[in-house]
Parts: structure tokens; C-alpha cells; sequence
């Protein structure tokens, strides 16, 4: 069951729309199902970023090896972009950012959509310099739509009345091989951005 009917761009901070953890637990679970490919060397990177060039809006995400010490944060390991029926992920940790990614993520005419990107542009620039452009962040413009919450699993299920699972988050993402359901979990988090920013401008 979704909610649309509840979800409007003039409501007030008081009539925000948010969900608990409880309600979420009793969702069925939503993920992306279209086709995943793990992007390990530039040459594969450059032909990945030559389609993904053809699409006027994508998703984007990253994911980092947790760490475990206070005050310690490793570098992205992975980059996710996708669309609606393919997701790449980049191996950074492998390939580093090289200039195809990051001329992507400066192309005016590709509108990149994420969650709390602030955080991942802070991070890719421990990597590389670049200057991101054409980004809309869901968190920057999800209370104009009625929804107090800021969490991609929350906002995923106000919309969709489905959830996302999160058990692969603390997963290690710079092991030699990812595992199914890591590849699954990382698209799906790229996926869902995308899925929320189709969905808020139709309203």
C-alpha cells in the first residue's frame, strides 16, 4: 500500500509524514532486479560510462569498508550508478577514480540523484578533485513532498509501501569477490534513488 493520496508539496512541518521502524519490519522486502555489473578495470569502466552517457537521469550511491575505530573512516570503495533495469558498479578500491568517472559526474546534462551526497562528495574528494554537477539530493527537497523522514529505507517505504533491506551496510566492500548479495544490496540503494526521484516529480 502506498500513500500518495498523503502526500502533497504544500504540507506543513506539523503534518510531515514519517514511519517507525516497527511499521517498516512489517514490509515486504523490495530490490533491485534488473541486471547488476561489477565494473573492475578503466578499460570496463570507459564502455560503462559510454552507456551511461545515453541517460538523461540516474541513481547514485557509494559504499565505504566500515570501520570499526573511533574517528577512522576508509575511502569509497565502490560507486554505484544506475538506472531503472542496469546498475554498474565501479570498484574504486581497484581502479581508482579516473577521468571517465569523474567527467560523468560533471556532465551538466546527466541529472545525478543520491541521498546525503554532501557526505559522499567529501569522501571522493579524498580520492580525487573533481567539481560535481547536475545533482539533486532527495534529502535537499523530500519535505517539499510532505515526508518528514530522511532515511532512504524510511522514505522508500512511505512511498512505495515496501522495504529495503540494510544487512549487507557493514559488509567488508573491498573483498576480492563481492558476494550476490552485496551486489544486490548496492544496486538496489542506487536503484531506490532513482525510483524516489520518478516517483516525487509525478506527483
Amino acid at each position: 500500500m502506498t500513500i500518495d493520496n498523503n502526500i502533497s508539496t504544500n504540507n506543513s512541518k506539523s503534518e510531515l509524514i514519517k514511519i517507525s521502524k516497527e511499521d517498516i519490519a512489517l514490509l515486504e522486502n523490495d530490490f533491485f532486479n534488473g541486471r547488476i555489473i561489477v565494473v573492475q578495470s578503466a578499460e570496463e569502466a570507459k564502455k560503462a560510462i559510454a552507456y551511461l552517457s545515453n541517460f538523461k537521469v540516474v541513481g547514485v550511491d557509494t559504499e565505504s569498508k566500515p570501520s570499526f575505530r573511533k574517528g577512522k573512516k576508509n575511502k569509497i570503495s565502490l560507486l554505484q550508478i544506475s538506472t531503472n533495469d542496469c546498475c554498474f558498479l565501479f570498484r574504486l578500491n581497484n581502479i581508482g577514480f579516473i577521468q571517465d568517472i569523474a567527467s560523468f559526474l560533471e556532465n551538466e546534462n546527466i541529472t545525478k540523484v543520491g541521498l546525503s551526497l554532501k557526505d559522499d562528495f567529501i569522501m571522493l574528494h579524498d580520492i580525487s578533485n573533481f567539481t560535481p554537477k547536475a545533482f539533486i539530493d532527495i534529502q535537499s527537497i523530500i519535505e517539499n513532498y510532505g515526508i518528514g523522514d530522511k532515511s532512504l529505507q524510511k522514505i522508500y517505504a512511505i512511498l512505495f509501501g515496501k522495504k529495503i533491506s540494510k544487512s549487507q551496510r557493514l559488509s567488508n566492500w573491498e573483498a576480492d569477490i563481492l558476494t550476490d548479495a552485496q551486489k544486490r544490496y548496492a544496486s538496489t540503494d542506487a536503484w531506490a534513488t532513482l525510483r524516489i526521484y520518478e516517483k516525487l516529480i509525478s506527483i
